[in-house]
């Protein structure tokens, strides 16, 4: 199905499984919809509603704006065109920061929030050079291909599955989970990357952000991957601020914590979902 948003523009979605409705809320910022697999773990617990957000994946391509009120705007699009009164978000990474936003601007619209592998709500300082040394270390465990990353264009696929496979705790199975995200390829929108990343430069880390977490009346997940290569310690700031919050840290899984603990990100997911 089609999503067309109020300024025109066209958004890739999917639905599938039973029960309450449960939005998804890729990463990136300008990569595309990635959640086949949590779809079909949570598919007898919930209807996922994936999509992919604008100029990315499979949605239609455009100029923007890149930037979080907008996606925030374009996710209600989603919400009204499937009828839901209210929904609960998931959201990974990136995606992660976009379901808390929308919860922040339309608590009455949200049930729950299941915030996956994001940062935190402090400054990027706090996690981005820790993110980096770890990338860097998980590469050059084979230094021809980290040498190979290095020489690689931003938004190339070699270098993406490159990039991703630094994301697994299980290093002996990592190249192939990170194929497996690159299949399909839908290219990599590094223009709004590289926007929205520098939005969230400017609008964390203020007085406003705390205290509207602090005032957030709506039941909050937090699951992380222990082994994720951006410091977990990160989360803490959202944690600390949020009213009603559970936090879960799965011990054996990185960036993606449904591939490399399936069952306990199910069952932590089902919990929550009641």
């Amino acid at each position: 199905m089609t999503v067309t948003t109020d300024d025109g523009v066209r958004l890739w979605t999917s639905t599938s499984g039973r029960g309450e409705p449960l939005v998804l809320c890729h990463g990136g910022p300008g990569l595309w919809d990635m959640f086949e697999d949590v779809a079909e773990l949570l598919g007898d617990l919930a209807t996922t509603v994936r999509w992919d957000q604008r100029g990315c994946g499979r949605s239609e391509p455009c100029a923007g704006p890149w930037t979080t009120d907008r996606f925030v705007a374009d996710l209600d699009a989603v919400r009204q065109r499937f009828g839901l009164e209210r929904m609960a978000l998931l959201g990974h990474s990136w995606g992660a920061q976009l379901a808390l936003a929308y919860a922040l601007a339309h608590p009455e619209r949200v049930s729950l929030l299941v915030y996956v592998a994001g940062t935190g709500i402090g400054p990027t300082s706090e996690w981005r050079p820790a993110y980096q040394e770890n990338l860097l270390a998980r590469l050059g465990e084979d230094p021809e291909r980290l040498a190979r990353w290095r020489e690689l264009p931003a938004g190339d696929r070699e270098g993406a599955v490159l990039q991703w496979s630094a994301e697994f705790e299980d290093r002996r199975r990592a190249p192939e989970h990170a194929e497996r995200m690159a299949d399909p390829w839908l290219g990599i929108n590094t223009e709004c990357n590289a926007a929205v990343t520098a939005e969230n430069r400017r609008v964390l880390d203020t007085p406003e952000l705390y205290a509207a977490c602090r005032a957030l009346d709506l039941p909050v997940l937090i699951v992380d991957g222990e082994r994720d290569i951006r410091p977990r310690r990160a989360v803490d700031s959202l944690e600390r601020a949020l009213p009603n919050v559970t936090r879960v840290i799965l011990p054996d899984a990185g960036h993606l914590p449904w591939v490399e603990d399936p069952r306990g990100f199910r069952e932590t997911v089902a919990a929550a979902l009641g």
